[in-house]
Parts: C-alpha cells; structure tokens; sequence
C-alpha cells in the first residue's frame, strides 16, 4: 500500500492547538505553523478506521482496558524494539508530560536535585520546579554537529547528592538517538551513586535507518529496578488527542509509588477512543510508519540541502531521530526577542524558539519536519526571504 504524505490538510478551523493559534501566538493568523509536535499528515487507515467505527456506536461511556489493548501494547515492544514487557507493568496515564509530573513527585521529595541534559524538551523544566524541586543542568555538549553526554558533569552531580535523572531517549530538540554503549555508560553511573531514572522514550518509534533505539530499562535489570519509563503512540501515529499513554514499571515498589498517585487524582482511566487506536496503530500500522520515516528522512535532506544552498551561515544539527530538525541560527547575531520578531512578523513562520529548551538552545530554532514537502518548502522560503532583507 502507498500512503500520500505530500496531501494538505486544511486544519485551521478544526480546534487545532497548532493551527489555530496564530493570532493569539504569534500576532498573525496566516503564520505557517512549523512548531509543535504534532504531524500535519492523517493517520494511517487501520487507526481512521477504528475510530470512525468506534465514534458510530453513539455512546461514549467510561472505558476499560483490553486484554488485546495489552497484548498490542506488549507486543509492539517486543517486535520493534526487542523488549520483553510485562502486561504488569503498565500503567495508563492521560498523557506523558502528566507521568513526567507524577514521577517525580513519586521519586523524590521537595528540594531534591533533579538532573537534566539541556538543551532539552522544555515541559522537563516544569516537572522539576513547579513540584518544587531543583534544578541540576548537565548540560550536552555538541562536537562535530552532534551532541554528547557530558559524564564527568553527570558524575559531580550524582556524587553531590542529585536523587534523580530526566532522560530524554531519543533526545529532543537534538534528534540524538543515544548509542547502547552511551546508555550503559550513564546507566552505570546511576547505579554507583543511586540515581533513579525517568525516561521519557516516546520520540522511540522515529528513528532514522542506521540508528537503533535501546530502552534504558531493557539494558540491564539493574537499570530496569530504578527506571520509570514514559510512552505513547501518540508522536509515532499521530495521535496525541486521544490522550492515550502508560508507562513501563517492573520494581513493584516504585511501580505502588506511581501507581498511588494516579490514584490520588483519579486519572488512570483511558480515553473512549484510546484502546481501538492503539490496536489499530500497533497492530495495523507499521507499513504505514516505515513509510513515514522514508518521508520524514527525505523532508530532513530536502532542508539541509536548502539551507546549504540559500542560508549557508546556518548549521543544522542532523536529526537521527524524532521529525524534529535543531538549526543553529546564533550566526544571525540575534536574541530569542528579535529571533521571534524575524519569525512571526517578518517571515511569517512559526518554528520553535531555542532559549525555550534552556541556555544551550538559545540561537537555535526547533523545525517540525512531519508535514507536506511543498509545505515545509514554503516555510524555508519565507524564513530565507526575511533573512535575507534583513542583510540587504
């Protein structure tokens, strides 16, 4: 089967968190959107068609989990990506920014140090202090176009006391698809010092050819004990309004700890449409993302060739995973306010500003690459456009 990428979907007017913002965002309703992560490409037909049989039974009532939501569930892990999970081990959540949350109020207690890798998913930053916890910033170090772990930081802040670690595997906004002997060497380090590891692996599915993506938790029981793994087919299959995620636990005793605070807020329910997606996507849909990946693969190409001929003074990082492309603008000599003012007023575009993802992503900007290639080849035109007026 083909399935048509290039097709655009009018999505302004549909309640769109990303289309239909411009205004309120960005002080322009025609500003293209290239920002969040979302794709502007629909789903694959096995997911369309469950939730359209699923909507036409007319009662939208509360819902439970399967025995084949489970099984789709544990199987996709263990066909693609070689990960043997316990149905046990799961637990539904609403989404995994809330698990981010509920994990660390689960892991640590208020004032704890909490390590990040910046520059870095930007809600990280919100889990830590608004649950009252500190900061501890490890930052990444970019060689060569290509960001590395820094471990000697990662150790002084281990050995200083920091109880926990977020990490972001495949990383975002960076694209890095950590290596095994990357992980192993940064698990390691957790297990000497006691350090607790969230990980938010959702990005795990988007990885380009030539790049494999190793679960932290699958490595080592040892790192499996001391993990909260984060996911959802919702950045895989384009779903993330359904609202459909879990997270992977095999210590029973972290595993309560979790557990007691989705109990606590009432929220471990699943979405009416939640289970038949997932089916459809895990089940159904897997021609339909290696097909995805070809596409995305070739939208990142088509950018870094443009760039290379029309912006050569930027440099963009080479995604090896997520469709997420980090171009280093800090050439262009500008602050994150007038980075925003050569977007949205002067080029028209909405690409995500860098400083957002912490110090290290200031002068850098966030391209969404999942969307029409004569889309995404609009949004470069305009941005070239106004940079270039700007140097006349």
């Amino acid at each position: 089967m083909t399935y048509e990428f290039n097709e655009r979907t009018m999505r302004r007017g549909t309640l769109s968190y990303k289309w239909d913002q411009g205004q309120t965002l960005f002080g322009d309703e025609e500003v293209l959107p290239l920002w969040v992560a979302d794709m502007d490409f629909k789903c694959s037909p096995a997911i369309i068609q469950a939730v359209t049989e699923r909507a036409a039974q007319g009662i939208y009532g509360y819902t439970i989990r399967s025995k084949d939501y489970l099984n789709a569930i544990t199987g996709w892990f263990q066909r693609r990506h070689g990960w043997n999970v316990d149905e046990s081990w799961l637990t539904d959540s609403p989404g995994v920014v809330p698990s981010l949350s509920l994990a660390v109020q689960s892991l640590t207690e208020p004032g704890d140090e909490i390590i990040l890798q910046s520059p870095v998913y930007n809600p990280f930053y919100d889990v830590i202090q608004r649950n009252g916890r500190k900061l501890a910033e490890s930052p990444l170090l970019l060689k060569n176009g290509r960001y590395e772990m820094d471990y000697e930081k990662l150790e002084t802040l281990m050995s200083g006391g920091a109880k926990l670690l977020l990490l972001c595997s495949p990383q975002n906004p960076g694209g890095r698809v950590w290596t095994k002997e990357e992980l192993v060497r940064l698990g390691d380090l957790c297990v000497k010092y006691d350090v607790k590891v969230i990980a938010d692996e959702i990005h795990c599915d988007l990885v380009f050819p030539g790049h494999q993506h190793f679960p932290f938790a699958s490595l080592s029981e040892q790192f499996a004990e001391r993990t909260i793994t984060c996911l959802a087919p919702s950045k895989t299959f384009n779903m993330p309004g359904l609202s459909t995620s879990f997270t992977v636990i095999s210590n029973p005793r972290l595993k309560r700890r979790f557990d007691e605070r989705i109990h606590a807020l009432s929220i471990g329910s699943v979405n009416f449409f939640g289970p038949p997606a997932t089916i459809a996507a895990y089940n159904d849909s897997e021609p339909w993302l290696d097909a995805l990946l070809t596409y995305v693969a070739a939208n990142q190409e088509f950018a870094i060739s443009y760039l290379s001929n029309h912006l050569p003074a930027l440099v963009p990082v080479r995604s090896e995973g997520t469709y997420l492309l980090w171009l280093d603008c800090r050439a262009l000599g500008l602050d994150s306010k007038e980075l925003k003012q050569l977007m949205y007023k002067e080029a028209k575009i909405a690409f995500n500003e860098g400083s957002i993802y912490g110090r290290e992503g200031e002068g850098f900007l966030r391209i969404n690459l999942a969307c029409p290639r004569d889309l995404l080849a609009e949004a470069l035109d305009r941005f070239t456009s106004a940079v270039n007026a700007r140097n006349k």
